[in-house]
């Protein structure tokens, strides 16, 4: 009865309020992450305790960022395939309108681990990246806050959320490289998943996001100038940003391969 009661003060709050608990838990969600990273690590990986202040830094700020990118992911995916909130045949409402409480709890959470790793880019800079991760966050962060307090283009917000299930990728792959295991299998077979994933999530995807986006201009115009303009300038510097990681890692892969193919021989 309690958690009911719980359940409906919160849906009662304003977008505002809903926004600063959820953003808060996920920050939480974020501290929790990474330091259980930090105590289970050393049980699975026997030299992490051998690796430098800036190594062990990056590898638990690594472990709530795959925490998150799966969290993302796997909502992402549920309402945009499972849930018929976005569904056009399951309601009248227009797709560009469409939200719930789930759905902005989620984005909050979100909000708060972009809010949480910028942060800590910026704190230990240039230690956890440089300037194009600023800017992705940054971008990402008001990409969310602007669908939450808005209440618009959720939809779309979830689809470039769901580039982030490639980042589990990336993250293996510098762990595998920091543990010494670039010449394994592992680190092979991981390398293709990235590209294959990132080509699927952060470049196919993009395009049907461009398409679905054209193919409702109608709704599109409909919404605030903020949510207008940034659905016309945040994506494109998102994919323009992808299309250039995307070139870097199918190098790198063919690279490897290569080194592959000639140590075989």
């Amino acid at each position: 009865m309690l958690g009911l009661n719980m359940i409906d003060a919160y849906s009662s709050l304003s977008a505002e309020g809903r926004w600063l608990i959820s953003a808060f838990g996920g920050i939480i969600m974020c501290k929790f992450s990474y330091e259980f990273t930090g105590i289970v690590t050393p049980f699975i990986f026997k030299g992490f305790n051998k690796l430098n202040k800036a190594q062990k830094l990056e590898w638990m700020n690594r472990g709530f960022s795959t925490f998150h990118a799966l969290f993302v992911a796997i909502a992402s995916l549920y309402f945009l395939l499972i849930s018929d909130l976005f569904d056009e045949n399951a309601h009248e409402k227009m797709i560009i309108y469409r939200r719930s409480t789930l759905s902005e709890t989620i984005l909050g959470m979100s909000s708060g681990y972009f809010l949480s790793d910028m942060a800590m880019i910026i704190w230990t800079y240039p230690t956890l990246g440089g300037l194009e991760y600023v800017l992705h966050h940054g971008l990402s962060m008001f990409a969310i806050l602007q669908s939450i307090l808005s209440g618009e283009a959720e939809y779309y917000t979830f689809m470039v959320l769901f580039t982030e299930s490639t980042t589990p990728f990336v993250n293996l792959r510098w762990y595998f490289d920091v543990a010494g295991m670039k010449s394994s299998k592992l680190y092979l077979w991981n390398g293709i998943a990235m590209f294959l994933g990132w080509l699927v999530a952060r470049i196919v995807l993009f395009g049907f996001f461009f398409y679905h986006m054209y193919n409702h201009i109608d709704q599109v115009r409909q919404v605030h100038m903020i949510t207008f303009y940034g659905l016309h300038m945040v994506p494109p510097v998102l994919a323009i940003m992808n299309l250039l990681w995307f070139f870097k890692i199918a190098k790198g892969m063919i690279r490897t391969l290569r080194k592959k193919k000639t140590h075989t021989r």
